[in-house]
């Protein structure tokens, strides 16, 4: 079974990935794994101030992925893997790949003009000879029927 990880956050970008992702799933058989991260906060001196934030953070993370997680059901009948881990983005993303070997593809949505984000720039560059599997970029200037008709 072809096992595709999505990284997902507030963009656009996150969106396509899954949208592509999602149609890969369904038309190979295969299953959609999100892994929404939760950036680490800077110390707050006061402990109580930096678990509410730490805790907030990690809500709107996990209320993300079960929204997007629903939506993917009832569209695509592929029902995803859902992860919510806090750090790091690219030492994140590394270590469930390599925690997750079943992982098939890692799947990024590139923005449609500007800079890429830190994940396709880091996989597409100086981490691309270490990721144990392909990399899909999906272009930020598709729309969802181009995507729908590539995946």
């Amino acid at each position: 079974m072809r096992i595709y990880l999505v990284i997902l956050d507030e963009t656009e970008e996150a969106d396509s990935a899954l949208r592509f992702a999602a149609r890969r799933a369904a038309r190979t058989g295969g299953q959609v794994h999100i892994l929404a991260i939760v950036p680490q906060q800077e110390f707050v001196a006061f402990g109580g101030v930096q678990a509410t934030i730490e805790d907030e953070a990690r809500s709107r993370a996990e209320v993300l992925a079960t929204s997007a997680a629903g939506h993917l059901a009832s569209e695509s009948g592929v029902m995803p893997v859902i992860s919510v881990q806090e750090g790091e983005a690219i030492k994140v993303v590394s270590d469930y790949l390599a925690a997750h070997t079943e992982v098939s593809a890692l799947v990024l949505g590139s923005s449609a003009g500007g800079q890429p984000g830190p994940l396709v720039a880091y996989f597409s560059s100086a981490g691309i000879g270490v990721l144990p599997c392909p990399l899909y970029i999906v272009p930020g200037g598709l729309d969802e029927a181009a995507i729908d008709r590539l995946s």
